[in-house]
């Protein structure tokens, strides 16, 4: 036969037993004391006594575990700490190193960086000398082909005979760019090898 139920504004009460009435609440209740309750049900259920007992133990069991990860996590905590102050001071220690090393290659890349400055200014140079010789020899080489202004035959062969040093000039400077080309590109890739 079911117990006798009585509807309350709070929920259900429920009729076990002629002596005691257990309320089955949920949200309403006001918190009541554990081990009052606790022996409220033993005395009406003692076989209950053994569930609460195994319940006690392992909520005892659990805080264990709680506290031992309490005391892991902050174990780690203070580790991770330690160990980001110690790879600051590390880098604060190899960045100074560094320094010290790449002060060392300077004087070199300063010297190969003012050879290279000085050697590409003088490129410029001899290109700008060979490029007016070329319109020079140009010009000539019009004008002696022309037909306005006759030339003696000694004029004519002075005019070869500067056209013919020009062409010289020409050849001479060519092999100087070729070498000064050659020279610029040399310290641009030592200039690449030394660098840090």
């Amino acid at each position: 036969m079911a117990p006798p139920t009585q509807r309350t504004g709070c929920g259900v009460v429920v009729m076990r037993f002629p002596t005691l009435l257990l309320l089955l609440v949920i949200g309403c209740a006001p918190p009541a004391n554990r081990e009052q309750l606790a022996k409220e049900v033993v005395a009406v259920d003692p076989d209950f006594a053994m569930v609460l007992d195994k319940h006690r133990e392992l909520s005892n069991r659990i805080e264990t575990y709680q506290r031992e990860l309490a005391l892991k996590r902050s174990a780690v905590e203070r580790n991770i700490a330690q160990m980001r102050q110690d790879l600051a001071e590390t880098v604060a220690k190899i960045r100074a190193k560094t320094v010290d090393v790449k002060q060392r290659m300077e004087p070199d890349r300063q010297r190969l960086e003012l050879a290279l400055s000085m050697a590409s200014e003088e490129l410029r140079a001899r290109r700008g000398a060979r490029s007016s010789l070329g319109r020079a020899m140009a010009q000539l080489r019009k004008a002696a082909k022309g037909r306005q202004a006759p030339w003696t035959p000694e004029e004519r062969a002075e005019q070869e005979a500067r056209l013919h040093e020009m062409v010289q000039d020409a050849g001479r400077i060519d092999e100087e760019i070729a070498t000064l080309k050659a020279h610029v590109r040399l310290l641009k890739i030592k200039l690449l090898l030394i660098r840090l």
